[in-house]
Formats: C-alpha cells, structure tokens, sequence
C-alpha cells in the first residue's frame, strides 16, 4: 500500500465514519427523543432489537449527548454506542447497565472519556423513564480483564467501555457509576 493511499485510509478511518455514525444518530435522534418517558418500566420489554434505539447519554462534563443502541457488535456500534445486551436496563432495581463505544473512529463518542471525573454525571435518558449516575471511578484495564467489569451489582449502576490509550485498542477504559 502506498503512502497516499495509507494516509487516506487513515484519514477515512479517523474522520470519514463519522459520516456513517451521524447519519444513523440523526436517523435516530427524532423518533426516540419523542418517545422518552412515555412508558411505565413495567411495560418494557423483554428484549430490544439489536441495533434499534435503546436510550440517550448524556455526559455534560465532556459534551456527550448520543443515542445508545442496542447491541455491541462491530455492525452495532457503526450506529453509535452500544448497550451490552446481556446487562441489566436503567429501569431494573438491581445490575450493572453496560454501555460501549469508539473513541477514535464511527463518530467518537467516548474520545473523551478519560476526562471524566469521580462525581460527574451520567444521565440515561429511555422510553421508560430518566436515570442519572455519579461516576465513581474511571481506570484501565488490559483487554483480557476488561470483561470482569459486567458483572452484575446488587444495586443499580452503569459501566462504560471503551478503547485504550486513544487510536489502540490493547487496554480498555473503564468508568463506573452509582445509580443517584
């Protein structure tokens, strides 16, 4: 591969995703900010289709504001973060809420999210009510221990996930957070 073709790969890979993110985010966006808080949590399902609307984070301290689907494959999280299916939701009284996202490629999400700070919010906002978390902690693991970080909680509270250190992906940061 040539130079210029390298760097243009590059160039598609750090910028040109974005594209693909935000037409989806966009796609997304109207229908669900519509239907945010119109539902009792009983009524939830059992599942949400992978790659449908799932919720809306909301990370003021580093300008966060994304629809989360549901699903965390490589198809999934094109769309924009993704909701570990396997978690608990915001809605349940007890698990931990998984949540995924790029940091250097489909839009970035969570670019910035070694900025976040114990007792930042964290806001889910769902078709089944608003949830807000304080982070408690925010570290980094290797890739083979990151997975440990689903396990379920007693009470209710959020993980997130993402590459580390920016443009590698042989670590994981991790921010946790205590439903408040």
């Amino acid at each position: 591969m040539g130079a210029t073709a390298f760097a243009g790969y590059v160039v598609w890979l750090l910028w040109g995703t974005g594209l693909t993110t935000q037409r989806a985010q966009d796609r997304l966006r109207e229908p669900f900010e519509h239907v945010i808080d119109s539902q009792d949590p009983s009524q939830a399902p059992d599942r949400i289709d992978l790659g449908d609307a799932y919720s809306q984070i909301l990370i003021p301290s580093i300008g966060v504001n994304f629809i989360v689907v549901q699903g965390t494959e490589y198809e999934d999280l094109k769309l924009g973060p993704g909701h570990y299916p396997d978690t608990a939701d915001p809605w349940d009284d007890t698990g931990r809420v998984g949540i995924a996202g790029h940091r250097t490629t489909y839009l970035h999400p969570f670019f910035n999210l070694d900025k976040v700070e114990r007792g930042d919010r964290i806001t889910l906002r769902t078709e089944f009510g608003t949830f807000d978390y304080e982070v408690t902690r925010n570290f980094v693991l290797s890739e083979a221990e990151a997975g440990r970080v689903l396990a379920q909680t007693a009470k209710p509270t959020l993980v997130l996930t993402t590459c580390n250190p920016k443009y590698l992906s042989y670590q994981r940061l991790i921010v946790t957070a205590d439903r408040i």
